[in-house]
């Protein structure tokens, strides 16, 4: 299960971070951590975000492919890449496909 409280303190700390902050790793790491723990979660939450929130959490969609390397994953983010076009997900599915080979 997924710590909203937890999410969104890192969510909101990674908006108010300059985009050439060096701890945004830090933070990507910490949300990597959060999604790969449970792909059933990790799916649930994904479905049911804000198109804002989803533009923070694609940043690490690579990261959170390499941990969970499903195909669930990536239908979520072909279905994600639909609902949301302007966010061009297509990249972070090709990644995510990548890592099943």
């Amino acid at each position: 299960m997924i710590d909203i409280d937890e999410l969104e303190r890192i969510l909101e700390k990674r908006k108010n971070m300059h985009p050439n902050d060096p701890r945004i790793c830090d933070i990507w790491n910490e949300l990597a951590q959060i999604f790969i723990q449970s792909e059933e979660s990790t799916i649930e939450y994904l479905n049911s975000c804000s198109k804002e929130k989803l533009y923070w959490i694609s940043e690490v969609f690579e990261d959170i492919s390499l941990g969970l390397q499903s195909t669930k994953f990536i239908e979520c983010i072909e279905k994600l890449n639909i609902k949301y076009p302007d966010l061009d997900l297509k990249c972070d599915v090709r990644y995510a496909k990548n890592y099943l080979l």
